[in-house]
């Protein structure tokens, strides 16, 4: 295993006992400059804890889905940590309240699955990294088994694994 990703592995259990809390003021990436064409997130070098916070997230929201549904879910996740109206970092975007169900669902949020956990690592580190956005900028989706009221207010920038995405 990488040594990055044995890293992340062994601080993800104790992200969850965290609940991937808000970044502190202090380590906030600055938004004062935005560069839409180099986006900060995945420019900057990814810390443990962005990649340990997004790959909790690929598990939960897209385990499952393929390598394509991952990588979407995952790029949701950065391209909301960029957006004036989301909190500014990957851990911050993630732990927004419920914006992300398994985070209200009352089941625990340990990544139990070996498999399962390692692909949600490596996704995440390859997003991070720079990966190209499949998603095209996309804020939002939904399982395409649900049809919630709000997205007919969005654009919809296709489905990918089986969630639809949208700006």
């Amino acid at each position: 295993m990488r040594p990055l990703l044995r890293a992340a592995a062994l601080l993800a259990s104790a992200l969850v006992v965290a609940n991937c809390a808000q970044t502190p003021q202090a380590m906030q990436m600055s938004r004062s400059a935005p560069d839409a064409a180099a986006p900060e997130v995945a420019r900057a070098a990814p810390s443990e804890r962005d990649l340990s916070c997004l790959a909790e997230a690929v598990y939960f929201e897209a385990r499952g889905t393929g390598p394509v549904g991952e990588s979407a879910v995952a790029h949701v996740v950065v391209n909301r940590a960029q957006a004036p109206a989301f909190p500014n970092s990957i851990c911050g975007v993630v732990g927004d309240g419920c914006q992300f169900s398994y985070r209200c669902d009352g089941h625990s949020d340990a990544l139990a699955e070996p498999g399962s956990r390692a692909r949600a690592f490596k996704v995440a580190e390859t997003v991070l990294s720079g990966a190209p956005d499949i998603t095209g900028g996309a804020l939002f989706f939904h399982s395409a088994r649900v049809a919630p009221g709000w997205f007919k207010t969005r654009p919809r920038v296709g489905t990918f694994g089986g969630n639809v995405f949208y700006r």
